[in-house]
């Protein structure tokens, strides 16, 4: 019988692999990617990629840091994508890692298409987003029958860093019954304003989580009107991934991880909602 690795691409020299790292835990990776890993000259890897999936790779690999953090001296994204160029033109068998999903808030399709323009040989890995598995690995589904039949992923700032003004806020409080935020933590304040100006209730359940999937992970749960309050006075700090709407009752149920520490877990979590409704 073969082993997944041997049924598995191999990663040729002067050829890009754009790969997905998933949330953080190294057990969420996928197969695909640690097989690139393991063959990688060169492994060029953002700020949210953490060690223990970098300890995956080969022995005799080479790191190169390219991670983006707000407020803080970054590689700009031109350089990131010459820099995958020249490495494939020398050779290397390059392993472009990205935390999450790359196509997912990621740029990897701003990378992939400086490839395609200068004629380097690709491959595309997705990975287990961090708005879904991240979310899920702390007892967050992001559908539920009983709660929502859509979702909405969005970004907290735009290209310049700001928060995303060109978003239609009153179609996405009328129309998200679930809406998770990526990179929202700055801005939380003002989204949530947004948003309830819109229609959305204050006391509609918010989680805030930190480090998804990582031992020194946080989750926060609160409200709309009080979110960004209570991630400062509790100190949370990026990467964070913040999810609104009723799918965040269910961790009280869903809480494994919790439950592993010894929290009891609610057999009927929405049953409170669901009486609200109707009585």
């Amino acid at each position: 019988m073969q082993t997944p690795s041997s049924a598995f691409p191999d990663l040729a020299p002067g050829h890009v692999w754009l790969a997905g790292a998933g949330p953080g835990d190294p057990g969420m990776l996928t197969l695909l990617a640690w097989h690139g890993l393991r063959q990688a000259d060169v492994v060029v890897f953002d700020a949210l990629v953490g060690e223990g999936v970098l300890a995956l790779a080969r022995p005799d690999c080479i790191f190169e840091p390219a991670g983006k953090r707000g407020g803080k001296p970054s590689p700009k994204q031109a350089d990131i994508s010459l820099r995958l160029i020249q490495l494939a033109r020398e050779g290397q068998r390059v392993l472009r890692l990205k935390g999450g999903d790359p196509f997912v808030f990621g740029r990897g399709g701003e990378e992939a298409l400086a490839l395609v323009r200068a004629g380097v040989p690709f491959r595309i890995v997705p990975g287990v987003s961090s708005g879904i598995g991240g979310l899920a690995y702390d007892g967050i589904p992001v559908t539920h029958r009983e709660v929502n039949s859509a979702v909405t992923f969005l970004t907290g700032h735009d290209l310049t860093g700001d928060m995303p003004n060109h978003l239609d806020w009153a179609a996405l409080a009328r129309g998200a019954p679930v809406i998770v935020m990526y990179m929202a933590l700055a801005h939380l304040r003002k989204i949530a304003a947004q948003l309830m100006t819109h229609g959305r209730a204050p006391d509609e359940p918010v989680a805030v989580v930190s480090k998804a999937s990582l031992p020194e992970q946080t989750v926060l749960e609160t409200t709309l009107e009080t979110c960004a309050d209570d991630a400062a006075a509790g100190h949370i700090e990026p990467p964070c991934l913040v999810v609104l709407g009723d799918v965040v009752r269910l961790r009280a149920g869903l809480d494994w991880l919790g439950a592993l520490a010894g929290r009891p877990l609610a057999a009927d979590p929405l049953g409170a909602r669901r009486d609200s409704e109707t009585g």
